[in-house]
């Protein structure tokens, strides 16, 4: 049994309204883990592929500037 107090009001649902609200209250929770894990793992991808990406150019322009400097 579900029991919703509201500006003083309570209403009790069982049966199958409560099944209904256990389980849309149960897909709601599911999507937010999904968004926040898919959010999570796209910007650890996005750090990753820029790391990849930066710290070699980082490292080849160092290097060119270090032999201009001769």
């Amino acid at each position: 049994m579900i029991v919703i107090t509201w500006n003083g009001k309570a209403h009790a649902y069982t049966g199958w309204r409560e099944w209904l609200l256990l389980a849309a209250a149960l897909a709601v929770f599911w999507l937010l883990l999904a968004l926040i894990a898919f959010v999570i793992v796209g910007v650890a991808i996005t750090i990753g592929v820029m790391l990849l990406l930066l710290v070699p150019a980082l490292i080849l322009v160092t290097a060119v500037r270090g032999t201009m400097k001769r």
